[in-house]
């Protein structure tokens, strides 16, 4: 399992939030994705380690832009993780 984090740019508000989320859902399983317009940011977690210039190739031609990506090994946390 991977946790990835994107910094996007372009998005302002909870409907570019929204559309940043479905984007990513109609190309890949995730699980606890959420995205932030105030801090720039999309989260989730993946079972694949998806490579940057993919996410990039799906989001810069939704107008917003992949400015920042960091993918590292999630780490179980409690009991219910």
């Amino acid at each position: 399992m991977y946790k990835i984090v994107l910094n996007i740019d372009g998005m302002s508000c909870g409907m570019c939030e929204a559309h940043m989320n479905d984007t990513i859902r109609s190309r890949y399983t995730v699980k606890k994705l959420k995205s932030s317009h105030k801090a720039g940011t999309t989260e989730f977690l993946s079972e694949e380690k998806i490579p940057e210039a993919e996410l990039k190739s799906l989001i810069d031609p939704t107008g917003y832009k992949l400015v920042g990506y960091h993918a590292e090994t999630a780490q179980k946390k409690g009991l219910f993780w």
